[in-house]
């Protein structure tokens, strides 16, 4: 069948090694000082820890190198050049007083070729912090390194997003990657220089906010009887979607945009209700005048945001949604992200509505999170590990890179859906994509869904 549902059982073990702060490296201390967020940072919506996990398998060139020490003495070094990850928030205190960096030893009786989210084992591969808690009494950042038996390794993080968005973090991850094999400085130099995305003075919002409806800050309504499930789709399931396009779509459009549509039809959502997809977007390219520096590192994402009812999402042709997602995402500009800090700063920052009919889906692939090798080479998954955190359970989903089998780029989509919903979901993406269990293309028209 070509979507494979993720459906891994492991069988494990931990033996939890020590927890330790990883200090930066130098004899000379990092400056004590404190540095501001940006508006754009520091919005309610933010203010949640990131897991990102990244999945190494046994390399016989690295035999006899202990992946937790070679990462942790490389992190000593990041910390050099990224001292306010070794501070504390809301501003970040530089104290220099570290990271928490935890070792573990786990036996798998079975793993799978292609590990991808749902995790089983998530909170043994990324342990919680012992007497921290919430976003204020937690460290900006985590790093666990879970050593497999096969000689492989597994690399996770929890990050205060309020730090970096997933470009910025994957810069950040790159840099002890670097590190780690050898280089004594990070290719890009890391810029802090929060203030460009600050509000203007007097803030002065020019764009109306579908994320931020009334702004008042939202929470997803709690799921029972969820099903998680992880979606791929190869080279020629995507080529399958993009056809159900229209010729002037089919280049500016994800080819995912649409997975919307099917699910609010999955959720059997009331038709009058409004439903909205929020699309976090890099904004970095957006800026000219004057650009934003290379190497900085701090949330560059704006939430664009689509609004219309489920029934006329749902009556539509499938190219309804996808230009729908096309007009917002196309709406970000400097302007845009200089309007959204405005906003942030005369509301009190709120966080975006998740409530009702919200589907928050981030495209993370152009991120490169698979890229990063600390000397075993490429993971075999990279990316965010889960679909959603907390409130957003059920609302929140990405779109990363997985390969197949074969060794084809492919795509993974995570989602959390009542076991129902779930179940319609599965059914509606197999018409849309035509394929019958053993992969054979049905002649029905795509256009009559």
């Amino acid at each position: 069948m070509a979507i494979l549902l993720s459906t891994i059982c492991l069988a494990f073990k931990v033996r939890r090694g020590r927890s330790e702060l990883v200090v930066p490296a130098k004899p000379k201390p990092t400056p004590y000082e404190f540095k501001q967020l940006s508006d754009i940072d520091d919005q309610e919506g933010l203010r949640f820890l990131l897991p990102i996990i990244q999945f190494y398998k046994h390399n016989p060139n690295m035999e006899g190198s202990d992946p937790a020490k070679v990462i942790k003495e490389a992190i000593a070094e990041m910390l050099v050049f990224y001292y306010p990850f070794a501070g504390k928030k809301l501003f970040v205190e530089c104290t220099g007083e570290g990271i928490l960096f935890i070792e573990a030893d786990v036996t798998f009786e079975q793993f799978g070729d292609t590990p991808r989210p749902p995790f089983p084992c998530l909170e043994e591969l990324l342990c919680d912090v012992p007497n921290h808690g919430g976003i204020l009494n937690c460290p900006l950042l985590l790093v666990q390194v879970t050593r497999l038996k096969c000689g492989g390794f597994i690399f996770a993080l929890r990050l205060n997003h309020t730090m970096s968005d997933a470009s910025g973090i994957a810069q950040v991850m790159t840099a002890v990657a670097e590190i780690a094999r050898g280089a004594s400085t990070p290719s890009i130099l890391p810029v802090w220089q929060r203030a460009l995305l600050n509000a203007r003075d007097p803030p002065a919002p020019t764009f109306p906010r579908h994320e931020y409806p009334k702004i008042t800050a939202g929470a997803a309504a709690p799921l029972a009887d969820v099903s998680h499930r992880s979606f791929i789709f190869g080279p020629a399931d995507i080529s399958a979607v993009r056809k159900t396009l229209p010729l002037h779509l089919r280049r500016q459009c994800s080819a995912f945009d649409i997975l919307w549509r099917l699910r609010t039809k999955a959720l059997r959502t009331n038709p009058e209700q409004q439903v909205r997809i929020l699309c976090p977007v890099d904004a970095r390219s957006k800026f000219n005048d004057p650009p934003l520096p290379s190497g900085y590192y701090g949330n560059a994402i704006a939430f664009a945001a689509a609004a219309t009812t489920a029934g006329e999402l749902c009556r539509n042709p499938v190219a309804f949604a996808a230009d729908l997602v096309r007009r917002a995402k196309a709406e970000v500009t400097a302007e845009y992200m200089k309007s959204a800090a405005d906003l942030m700063a005369m509301n009190g920052r709120p966080g975006f509505d998740v409530g009702g009919g919200a589907f928050v889906v981030s495209d993370v692939r152009r991120a490169g999170f698979e890229n990063v090798d600390f000397g075993w080479g490429a993971a075999a998954y990279g990316g965010p590990a889960e679909a959603g955190h907390n409130g957003t359970l059920g609302v929140a989903s990405f779109f990363g890179t997985l390969k197949n089998k074969n060794g084809e780029n492919g795509i993974v989509v995570p989602l959390v859906l009542p076991a129902a919903a779930m179940e319609r979901f599965v059914v509606e993406i197999g018409v849309l994509l035509k394929v019958e269990e053993d992969g054979n293309q049905k002649g029905k028209s795509i256009s009559a869904l």
